[in-house]
C-alpha cells in the first residue's frame, strides 16, 4: 500500500479499482460520488448524470420530507429530471424497517425508475438499500441528519419476523450531505450519530478479541481507519452540538468512512459490538410490547457505557479461572437454557433457537476450544482492552456534556430489560461478542449480577 487507509481521502477510498491491502484483500466499496457542505443538494443532478441515471424513485417519510423534500424536488425540477416519489405515511411512534415498511415501498415502486433515492437517514436508507438490491438497481441518498454510520455500509439493519437482522446488499453509489439540511436536525439526531460512533471503541476491541478467540477475519488497516474517524468525531463533538458547518461536515464524513469500513471488511465487525446488541434487544423488547424504542444511536451510546463497565471489571482479572469456566460448562442444562430463551424472546424464540442449532455456540467442544485459547492468551486480551478502550469516565463526561442519556433508566428501561439484553445478546446472531467471551469464561451470570448492583448503587436504577 502506498499509504495507510487512515491517511486516505474519501476520493482515494472510493476509487473503482479498489485498494490492495496488506491483509491480502482488495478493499472496495460502491460509493462513487460524495459531496458535503452548504448547498450540496444542488449537486444531485450532477450525481445522476455522472452515474447515467435518468429517473429517480424518491423515498421519504413525513419528517425527512419536511427537512429536505422540497429542496430535492426543486433541484430535480430545475434540472428537468423526472421522478416518482413515495412518502411513508405518518404513524404513531418511530417508523420501523420491517416487512410492513418494505411492503408499502414495494407497492409504490415505479418500474420506470432506474435509481432509488433515499431522502433521510437510518430507516429510510436501510429500506432503500434493501429495495434497490431486490430490484437490482443502484441507490443514492440525500442525508438529513448525521445520526448514524450506515449511509455507506453494504448492509441494512432490518426487522424480520420481529428479529433484528443485518441484510447484506450494497452501499449507495452517491451520498449528498448538505450541511444546511443537517443543521436543521433535532439535537437527538446529532446525539444519536455521536452515540453510534462512540461504539467504535468497543467494536474494534471486540473485533480484535474475536479474531484471536474465534478466528474472525481481521484487518488492522480497516481498524486504523475507524480509529482515525472516531478521533475526528470526538474532537468535533462540541461543535457538532452547536451545529457548526465544519463540524457537521467533519462528523458526516467520519460517519461515511465508518460505513466504508464495513463495506471493506464485508462484515459489520468494524462498527458494531455488544453495545449495538443492547440496542437491538431493547428494540426487540419494545416491538414485542407494541411500544416505540429510542433512536438506535441513543441506545447504542448507553450500551457503550455498559460495555465499558464490563471491560473495566474484566481487566481486574489477572488470570482465567479455568475451574470456574469448566464447572459452568459441565453444569450447562440445554433444557433450562431453552426455557430461558423462550422466556426472554417469547413468540420469536423458535427463530433464536434455530440460530443455535446452526451455530453450535453452546456445544461443550466449542466452549472448550475457546477457553483454551482465552486462557493461553489472557494477557494479550487484557493488552487489547488497554490499547483500545478509553476510561469509561471520559466517555461518560463527553456524553453528559452533549446532553445525552447515560443510563438505561434515562431511556425508561427497567433493570430487567437491561439484564435480559445482556443475557440475550449472544443468542440473536452467530457473532462472537463480549457476552460470548463472558459465557466461555463462565462469568455471564456473575457479570449480570454485578452490573445490576452497580446500576442500583451508582444510578439508583430499581428492579422495577
Amino acid at each position: 500500500m502506498e499509504k495507510h487507509l487512515s491517511e486516505m481521502s474519501l476520493e482515494e477510498l472510493t476509487r473503482e479499482e479498489g485498494i490492495p491491502c496488506s491483509c491480502g484483500k482488495i478493499h472496495r466499496c460502491g460509493l462513487r460520488f460524495f459531496r458535503a457542505g452548504p448547498g450540496a443538494v444542488r449537486t444531485l443532478p450532477e450525481a445522476l448524470r455522472e452515474r447515467g441515471r435518468h429517473r429517480p424513485m424518491v423515498v421519504m417519510d413525513v419528517n425527512t420530507e419536511k427537512a429536505a423534500g422540497e429542496k430535492v424536488r426543486s433541484v430535480l425540477r430545475e434540472a428537468g429530471i423526472p421522478w416518482t416519489e413515495f412518502v411513508f405515511p405518518a404513524q404513531e411512534g418511530k417508523m420501523e424497517p420491517d416487512e410492513y415498511a418494505m411492503g408499502a415501498l414495494t407497492m409504490a415502486m415505479d418500474p420506470a425508475c432506474d435509481v432509488i433515492l433515499a431522502v433521510g437517514s437510518g430507516v429510510i436508507n436501510d429500506c432503500c438499500k434493501v429495495m434497490a438490491h431486490a430490484c437490482r438497481l443502484p441507490s443514492m441518498v440525500v442525508c438529513t441528519a448525521p445520526s448514524m454510520d450506515g449511509y455507506c455500509s453494504n448492509s441494512a439493519s432490518m426487522i424480520q419476523n420481529h428479529l433484528k437482522v443485518s441484510l447484506y446488499n450494497a452501499c449507495p453509489e452517491a451520498i449528498i450531505a448538505d450541511t444546511d439540511i443537517l443543521a436543521t436536525a433535532p439535537d437527538i439526531m446529532l446525539q444519536a450519530g455521536l452515540g453510534d460512533m462512540l461504539a467504535k471503541y468497543v467494536s474494534i476491541c471486540e473485533w480484535r478479541i474475536s479474531h484471536l478467540v474465534h478466528g474472525d477475519p481481521y484487518c488492522e488497516e480497516i481498524a486504523g481507519m475507524v480509529r482515525a474517524c472516531l478521533k475526528k468525531i470526538v474532537d468535533q463533538a462540541d461543535g457538532l452540538m452547536k451545529r457548526e458547518p465544519e463540524a457537521l461536515k467533519a462528523v458526516l464524513e467520519g460517519l461515511v468512512i465508518s460505513g466504508i469500513s464495513m463495506a471493506f471488511a464485508e462484515i459489520s465487525r468494524p462498527a458494531s459490538g455488544l453495545e449495538h446488541y443492547f440496542s437491538h434487544l431493547w428494540e426487540m423488547q419494545a416491538l414485542q410490547r407494541g411500544k416505540p424504542s429510542d433512536l438506535h444511536g441513543i441506545q447504542v451510546g448507553v450500551g457503550t457505557l455498559l460495555t465499558l463497565w464490563i471491560y473495566e471489571h474484566m481487566l481486574n482479572m489477572e488470570k482465567v479461572d479455568t475451574d470456574k469456566a469448566e464447572r459452568a460448562m459441565a453444569s450447562f442444562d440445554p433444557e433450562a437454557w431453552k426455557a430461558r430463551i423462550e422466556a426472554l424472546f417469547g413468540s420469536i424464540a423458535p427463530s433464536v433457537l434455530e440460530i443455535e442449532e446452526k451455530a453450535g455456540k453452546n456445544l461443550p467442544e466449542t466452549q472448550k476450544a475457546h477457553l483454551k485459547i482465552i486462557s493461553e492468551n489472557w494477557e494479550e486480551i487484557r493488552k487489547i482492552i488497554r490499547e483500545e478502550l478509553p476510561k469509561r469516565e471520559q466517555v461518560y463526561a463527553l456524553m453528559k456534556r452533549c446532553g445525552m442519556p447515560l443510563t438505561p433508566a434515562d431511556l425508561n428501561l427497567t433493570m430487567q430489560d437491561t439484564m435480559d439484553a445482556l443475557m440475550g445478546s449472544r443468542e440473536i446472531r452467530d457473532k462472537y461478542l463480549t457476552s460470548s467471551l463472558l459465557w466461555d469464561l463462565g462469568l455471564l451470570d456473575d457479570t449480570a449480577d454485578r452490573l445490576r448492583e452497580a446500576l442500583k448503587e451508582t444510578h439508583g436504577v430499581s428492579d422495577a
